[in-house]
């Protein structure tokens, strides 16, 4: 027996049922997303390695640990599976100039890759919501991020889910930090573990965001970076969680939120919910307005962040969301030659006025393809029999309880059919 060939290992197949759910997702993400001015933009699935190393830093976790590299075997060039979408959404942005005559919202859905441990969450091919925006430079985009996502837990009908907020400055005040902390990790050097003792001079701002147990106590005494901000970023800062409040929106301000990425400055935040175990984080993202001017671009202020959609899809649904059924509106029985060919004939005609039809494929008795009918969750089955087609008619039967209204079958002339149906839609939505 040839033996059957599975899929990658934490790389899933999103069969039917599931992916119905992950369309209705997917309608209300772009409708809210709409509702703010953002507009899609698709982007390669793979990338220049170079861009994601300049981007994210090469002293992370992502750049060293998880990319999916390799090198083309065509022309050498060395090339990434995208790991996270705001490094490819800048280089579009820069590639074709699309900053040259007003700002940009965008907001693009799609896969991600990264090679790590697999568990609940955490997926080596994931689905990831990005929205950035870009040329704005006041405190007012950044609160209007954080607030979207305020607005598409109501859409989803989740609680639970609270926001933390920090600032990261500027790379000036950074750098000042920087050598504090290095100072501090120095003189508890034996207390750090390998990652830690890694980063120290790397990156040690990485050490805050360790999720090392043993580590809390000694990250909790070191120094902090708001000691360093300047009269700029404070206020900035304060512009952000002013707008929060005239919202109504509650946050939580976490001096340890660095994020795992290089490009940020200024504004940082994350939505978290304690109903995913360890991993938490559902949003994120914040200010990286360096990052365009970094990858060959003109400077301009940008943000953004990033959703990760199998999170979400567990939220939803054990806050209790069903998929909606995906049923068609006819399923078209036949039998007989005359039959089918009319059969196909009314399909069309059928799906020429908006109605969805589920044509019967592969012979079979009345009654087979009766149970067929009943099964496909449509409203109504449309039976052409020899009898039906010389007389150019059709049975018209509902599938479905309509009120208190029998289930009647009758016969309709084909010309008439389109019409009966309509009017039973419309009736039946009315009711």
């Amino acid at each position: 027996m040839t033996p059957k060939i599975q899929s990658v290992r934490g790389m899933n197949d999103i069969l039917p049922d599931e992916a119905e759910f992950w369309d209705m997702f997917e309608e209300t993400i772009r409708s809210w997303l709409k509702s703010y001015g953002y507009r899609p933009i698709r982007l390669p699935i793979v990338e220049p390695t170079p861009l994601f190393k300049r981007a994210i830093g090469e002293v992370t976790d992502i750049v060293e640990k998880e990319m999916y590299s390799f090198v083309d075997s065509l022309n050498g060039e060395a090339l990434t599976l995208r790991p996270e979408g705001t490094a490819g959404c800048v280089r579009a942005v820069i590639q074709h100039s699309l900053l040259a005559l007003q700002p940009q919202r965008l907001y693009y859905l799609g896969q991600m890759f990264r090679h790590e441990r697999p568990q609940k969450g955490r997926y080596r091919q994931f689905h990831q919501v990005g929205v950035e925006a870009f040329g704005f430079s006041g405190p007012d985009i950044d609160a209007e991020q954080i607030l979207m996502g305020a607005r598409l837990w109501d859409d989803l009908g989740l609680d639970g889910i609270s926001l933390q907020l920090n600032t990261l400055g500027q790379p000036a005040e950074r750098a000042q930090h920087r050598a504090e902390l290095i100072a501090y990790f120095e003189q508890h050097r034996e207390l750090l573990d390998e990652d830690g003792r890694r980063r120290l001079y790397s990156n040690p701002l990485r050490i805050l965001d360790t999720k090392n147990p043993d580590l809390q106590q000694l990250i909790a005494a070191a120094p902090r970076l708001t000691d360093h901000l300047g009269a700029e970023s404070l206020a900035h800062f304060e512009g952000v969680q002013q707008a929060l409040r005239d919202a109504g929106q509650t946050f939580t301000i976490n001096p340890r939120l660095v994020r795992g990425l290089d490009y940020y400055n200024l504004t940082v935040f994350e939505w978290v919910t304690d109903r995913l175990g360890a991993q938490g984080t559902v949003c994120a993202g914040g200010r990286y307005d360096g990052l365009l001017q970094q990858l060959g671009g003109r400077a301009a202020p940008a943000c953004g962040f990033a959703m990760g959609v199998e999170r979400l899809i567990t939220l939803i649904r054990e806050a209790g969301g069903e998929t909606r059924a995906a049923a068609v509106d006819v399923y078209l029985v036949h039998q007989g030659t005359n039959a089918s060919r009319l059969a196909a004939r009314v399909a069309e005609g059928l799906r020429d006025r908006g109605i969805d039809v589920l044509f019967h494929c592969g012979g079979g008795s009345f009654k087979t393809q009766m149970k067929k009918a009943d099964a496909s969750g449509a409203s109504f089955a449309v039976i052409i029999g020899d009898d039906e087609a010389d007389a150019g008619e059709v049975t018209l039967k509902p599938l479905r309880t309509t009120g208190d209204r029998p289930n009647q079958q009758k016969r309709v002339g084909v010309d008439v059919v389109a019409d009966e149906i309509m009017n039973s839609i419309l009736d039946r939505d009315d009711s």
